[in-house]
Order: structure tokens, then C-alpha cells, then sequence
């Protein structure tokens, strides 16, 4: 199962959140999603779980969890839209 983790310090890392949620079952993988040009976090990333059970766990406990200072969110990620790279 793939999560979306919102409002992650502008500091964590990929390891960071893999350790986070590996206390709820084994993270398949962990990604903090990074901007292209200043090559800064952009404040949130996605967990992927094998177990749908972990995952679901990991969510309703990480969810408003205080770390690091701030609130994060987490919830089950929608599937990605498909961009076209027409330009108008």
C-alpha cells in the first residue's frame, strides 16, 4: 500500500521516514520528494508497505503525530494522473 506524508520538516530525509514507519511492519520503500531546482524537500513524500494491515496501522497512528516539531499527515496516496506533454 502507497501513503502520502504531508508536512514533513524541510530536513527528513529518505531514511528518516523508512525508520518512522518501519516500527509498524517492513517499508517496501520510502521517498521524500525533492524540488529540481533548488534540490531542497519539498515537505512531503510516500511510504509504500507490503501488508495492507501495517500500512493501514501506520496511518491511523502516524496521522497528527507530532515529529520533529510538526504535525504531519498521512493518508493513502491516489494514483497518479497521467500528463500530457502537449503543449497549448
Amino acid at each position: 500500500m502507497n501513503m502520502y506524508v504531508s508536512n514533513l520538516g524541510f530536513h527528513a530525509s529518505d531514511d528518516d521516514l523508512r525508520e518512522l514507519f518501519s516500527s509498524f511492519g517492513q517499508v517496501s520503500s520510502a521517498k521524500v520528494i525533492m524540488d529540481r531546482t533548488t534540490g531542497k524537500s519539498r515537505g512531503f513524500g510516500f511510504v509504500e508497505m507490503g501488508s495492507v494491515s501495517d500500512a493501514t496501522l501506520a496511518m491511523k497512528e502516524l496521522d497528527g503525530k507530532d515529529v520533529d516539531g510538526r504535525r504531519i499527515a498521512v493518508s493513502a496516496a491516489k494514483e497518479r494522473e497521467e500528463r500530457s506533454n502537449r503543449k497549448w
